[in-house]
């Protein structure tokens, strides 16, 4: 294995470990109670990067992704779970809610091209799991039950906690929101709930040794990971926002439960931003794929940009970067289809080595546009590298490209030019071509009018 990435917890650059070349990989999934943006998605994209880029050297990956369906905190409603909140604004049964935003979920990862993880445990399918692991936390001295019945983790008792964050517990000010803000049986402000009473709660409540209630968000990772991937996790992959307090505490929870270091590397995606903003439905600025398609263009212009830049690195994202990705790939395709028709592929080192060192996408797409237009590449090597490093990308690049898809955009801007020159308002029709050409069409003026085709 030679492929490197950024580890969150050492702060290096480490190498991808793998046992007899298969590595285990657990990636944080949607909580599912809407549905993902683009920034949700982004993560998920990383994930299937590392994935791609281990399987194309021969490598074997067990991939296990969450499905979080219960125990997650509402910000918008307080000690509520953002499940049944979302169950009551619809006016539906929480599960009902669950698998449909689920499902929705499954679609967007197909709509991106993203590999079928080897398994989707739900939290609410795994509580026997998260009882089992609780108790022995229990038994280990690491957890307590609290005065008010609910069952919390000791972070005192975890002497490396902090190591992930760079948090330190005297550091940590009383008040800190884990979870819920009710937690009064906890003995230190930085303890976290592993049980939750279920108190007045009546719904997404389940029988444990110490009484009814439900899971705390943290636990349920653990809980998967370790019972999935056999007590140790090579790769652990997550937002950025999920650093402290979900991975430090469950870090703490899976070490604690194994004796040993449960996760090998830790990798983050960081933030991605829209237009200059933070996504929020405050801000109304939150992005779906459904919004992509809404504006005609392909799902997959979102994993371009997303590989125009590196995963470790803040992006912002915008509606004309989506829309010069879109335009990129349908002349990728359109030149792929023009080089042959040949499903042979020819390994690309370049190509593979700026991945190899700490997912240098940036690099690895200049290598591509290098081979599109080097004049010593022959055709059939260039669509033979091109079916080669769409085994990573995954952009589709051998889709055969239907003349007639241009985006409403495009076909906004073709009915403005052909207005200006009916009214030979020239400068405006030059202005027009212009733009035209940089959404990646080729504009010819003829007797009949102005014809289109794709660059």
């Amino acid at each position: 294995m030679t492929l490197s990435i950024y580890d969150t917890l050492t702060r290096t650059v480490k190498l991808v470990p793998s046992l007899n070349r298969k590595t285990s990989m657990y990636c944080c999934g949607p909580t599912v109670y809407r549905d993902a943006h683009v920034g949700n998605l982004r993560t998920f994209v990383l994930s299937d990067l590392i994935r791609r880029t281990i399987e194309i050297t021969g490598g074997v990956v067990e991939l296990v992704q969450n499905i979080t369906d219960v125990g997650h905190m509402s910000e918008d409603v307080v000690d509520q779970d953002k499940i049944l909140s979302q169950a009551a604004a619809e006016q539906k049964d929480p599960f009902e809610i669950a698998r449909m935003y689920e499902a929705n979920f499954h679609k967007d990862l197909a709509l991106l091209n993203l590999r079928v993880a080897n398994k989707y445990p739900r939290a609410s399918e795994s509580i026997e799991l998260m009882i089992a692991m609780i108790s022995k936390l229990l038994a280990d001295g690491f957890a307590y039950i609290g005065e008010d019945h609910s069952v919390y983790f000791d972070a005192r008792a975890f002497k490396d906690y902090g190591h992930i964050s760079g948090n330190r517990l005297e550091s940590l000010k009383p008040g800190h929101r884990y979870e819920y803000s009710d937690e009064g049986g906890k003995r230190f402000h930085a303890d976290w709930a592993l049980w939750k009473a279920a108190g007045k709660r009546r719904e997404m409540i389940w029988d444990s040794p110490w009484g009814e209630g439900f899971p705390g968000w943290h636990i349920e990772c653990s809980a998967m990971s370790m019972e999935f991937l056999h007590k140790h996790v090579n790769v652990h992959i997550g937002g950025i926002d999920l650093r402290f307090p979900h991975h430090e505490n469950e870090r703490a929870q899976s070490n604690a439960s194994t004796g040993a270091e449960a996760v090998d590397l830790w990798v983050h995606g960081e933030h991605l931003l829209f237009e200059g903003r933070k996504m929020s439905k405050s801000a109304g600025n939150v992005v779906l794929l459904s919004d992509l398609i809404a504006r005609g263009l392909d799902p997959l212009s979102a994993r371009l940009c997303f590989l125009e830049n590196r995963f470790r690195s803040q992006m912002d994202l915008t509606w004309d970067s989506l829309e010069i990705a879109n335009a990129q790939l349908t002349k990728w395709r359109k030149k792929t289809a023009q080089w042959g028709a040949s499903s042979e592929q020819v390994v690309d080192r370049e190509f593979l080595n700026a991945l190899e060192n700490d997912l240098d996408t940036p690099r690895a797409l200049q290598r591509v546009r290098e081979v599109e237009k080097s004049s010593e590449i022959s055709d059939a090597d260039k669509r033979a590298i091109f079916i080669y490093v769409d085994k990573v990308l995954a952009l589709d690049l051998t889709r055969i490209v239907s003349r007639e898809n241009i985006s409403r955009e495009q076909q906004d801007l073709l009915d403005a030019r052909h207005n200006a020159r009916l009214e030979k308002r020239w400068s405006e029709s030059d202005k027009l071509r212009s733009e035209l050409e940089a959404t990646g069409l080729e504009i010819k003026d003829g007797a009949t009018g102005q014809e289109w085709s794709w660059r």
